[in-house]
């Protein structure tokens, strides 16, 4: 289980003293235009921020949650969990680059490395998302800068040893990129590992409540900082006080609810691993798991999120699956209060090297609702799997 001590850090700087009288949030400042009292005093940072598009009381609030969270020198907020992928990649890598990912990246982070660092000049190796350290590291050239870590791999969940490639990459001096949406920044500490940059999508289990798009990207190291600051001073990167806000306030919550979510997702995937129509459960803290002895020796938790392969069936079927669910939502995204569900046999097929699977392809995540109501749902939804086969 995660660290019971997150849940104190979360909240104590709410109420930390030394401020005078004041709301336990930061106030929403929605404005572009800062005033000031003497014209010496207008590009004066250290009174504050200059103008609108830098951070207000309630991102500046939330970015030092974020690096208190991750045990980071400083973190930065961006748009969206895409956003906090690009622009490391843009801010560390030059044409003639090269960066190496697993072949099971998430699928928005594959097409800006092919579509747009491609047409830039950086190229992209893939390694096979159960390739072992040694074989990762082999896959490395004189021209890798960065390695991309995704543990667990999307849709498919492989783990790689973060630790043993972080330690061997800093060695070589290229740099490690970890997308760690799955841990929250709970369940495993990238930095803590060795790995020079954490990202997160913000819009998962922070917001909490599927009504913000928001991403975050923590570092220590000096020339990494100025680089990823400089970056998003460039393009000009902001997130709305607004949604800051919002960040801020599940993030107060979010020990408890992933938690209380990753409780509720292991009743159902041991359920599901009992029925006639599944194969396999892909879930890392499932024993049984290709990951779960890396997933056991360095994480403290885990997301509700996990792969479903049914044993044999068409898409016809999966989609009648789907369909006869009442709780579990048709829709993107994972990490809110509410459960959804995913047809990804498509998807994994776009791969360099598509997995072997037993059949279709479904992601569930578990929601807060009662794990016994959705288990009567998902019942119902194999039913249907059966009708439809």
């Amino acid at each position: 289980m995660t660290d019971p001590a997150d849940r104190t850090r979360l909240i104590a700087r709410a109420t930390r003293r030394g401020s005078g009288r004041r709301p336990v949030s930061p106030p929403i400042e929605r404005a572009s235009t800062l005033l000031n009292d003497a014209p010496g005093d207008m590009r004066n940072e250290r009174i504050g921020p200059v103008y609108g598009i830098e951070d207000l009381s309630a991102a500046a609030e939330l970015r030092r949650a974020i690096a208190d969270l991750e045990g980071a020198a400083d973190s930065w907020l961006v748009p969206s969990g895409l956003a906090a992928v690009t622009v490391p990649l843009t801010a560390l890598l030059r044409p003639g680059d090269e960066v190496l990912t697993t072949d099971a990246a998430y699928g928005p982070t594959r097409r800006f490395l092919k579509r747009h660092l491609g047409a830039r000049g950086v190229t992209t190796a893939f390694h096979s998302p159960d390739a072992s350290t040694p074989e990762i590291l082999a896959a490395l050239t004189e021209r890798t800068r960065v390695l991309l870590i995704e543990s667990p791999g999307s849709l498919t969940f492989e783990m790689v040893d973060v630790p043993a490639l972080a330690a061997a990459c800093r060695e070589l001096g290229v740099v490690t990129v970890m997308d760690n949406t799955w841990a929250a920044g709970l369940a495993f500490r990238p930095l803590e590992h060795g790995v020079d940059v954490s990202v997160q999508a913000l819009t998962k289990y922070a917001g909490g409540h599927s009504d913000l798009l928001m991403g975050s990207i923590a570092a220590t190291d000096p020339m990494i900082r100025r680089e990823l600051a400089d970056t998003i001073e460039d393009l000009g990167w902001r997130v709305s006080p607004d949604d800051a806000w919002l960040a801020l306030r599940g993030l107060r919550t979010l020990p408890l609810r992933y938690a209380e979510q990753a409780r509720s997702a292991r009743i159902v995937a041991e359920w599901l691993q009992g029925r006639a129509e599944v194969a396999r459960v892909i879930w890392p803290a499932l024993p049984g798991d290709p990951g779960h002895a890396r997933w056991a020796r360095d994480y403290a938790g885990a997301a509700s999120l996990f792969g479903l392969v049914m044993r044999g069936g068409e898409e016809a079927a999966a989609h009648a699956l789907m369909s006869a669910l009442a709780l579990f939502g048709l829709g993107y995204s994972w990490g809110g209060f509410e459960s959804l569900i995913t047809h990804e046999t498509g998807q994994v097929a776009m791969r360099t090297r598509p997995p072997a699977l037993e059949g279709q392809l479904l992601r569930l995540h578990v929601g807060l609702e009662d794990p016994a109501d959705l288990i009567t749902d998902l019942e119902a939804g194999l039913a249907a799997w059966r009708a439809a086969s």
